[in-house]
């Protein structure tokens, strides 16, 4: 289960998700929570710095969860993560998102709604659903597109399409790629670089 821990580090504030197996898939549980933790954080608003673990900013949906899921289930799991991925792109301060390792799914369009994206060497964007028959419901269909043309959007999403960094970085998907984004985030939010 994915959990979310809230760390207050000077200026801004540290959102991070974490779970056991070190995936960090975003559950029906985690979609609640931090939609809830970031209307919490958003009533007395600093910036916000959301990261996972050296090896997954987030692997997405639970693929479990969404084989279970009804018509009616699945469009309630769908305005779900518009709520929280809409919650993100209005909150009243800047958001950064800090990505190391895999950024899949549910977890690119989570990373889609932070104002921006700031990426390890070793980190990978994906849409990977289109080989499981699936699409994002969580608006990573409007966003991808208005960051990196409708050309390389129409690739990640129906050809599965991964990316290293270096290519996110040179289409717009992230605004940088250093070794430790979590301290570039933070530089950036004390130097007002928003």
């Amino acid at each position: 289960m994915t959990r979310i821990e809230v760390v207050q580090s000077g200026a801004w504030i540290l959102v991070r998700l974490t779970s056991d197996d070190g995936t960090n898939r975003l559950t029906r549980a985690c979609v609640i929570e931090l939609t809830e933790t970031l209307c919490q954080l958003a009533r007395q608003p600093q910036p916000l710095v959301i990261t996972g673990n050296a090896r997954f900013f987030s692997a997405g949906a639970d693929l479990s969860e969404i084989a279970a899921l009804t018509g009616p289930s699945a469009y309630e799991f769908s305005k779900m993560g518009q709520a929280l991925m809409t919650t993100i792109e209005q909150f009243p301060a800047p958001v950064y998102a800090a990505i190391q390792g895999y950024c899949m799914g549910g977890g690119l369009d989570l990373a889609l709604a932070c104002h921006r994206r700031i990426a390890s060497p070793h980190a990978l964007f994906g849409h990977r659903g289109a080989a499981l028959g699936l699409i994002t419901g969580w608006g990573g269909t409007q966003r991808l597109p208005r960051l990196v043309g409708k050309a390389k959007a129409l690739e990640m999403f129906v050809a599965a399409e991964k990316l290293h960094s270096g290519q996110a970085l040179q289409i717009g998907l992230v605004s940088a790629v250093v070794e430790d984004p979590l301290a570039e985030a933070g530089r950036r939010i004390s130097d007002r670089r928003f």
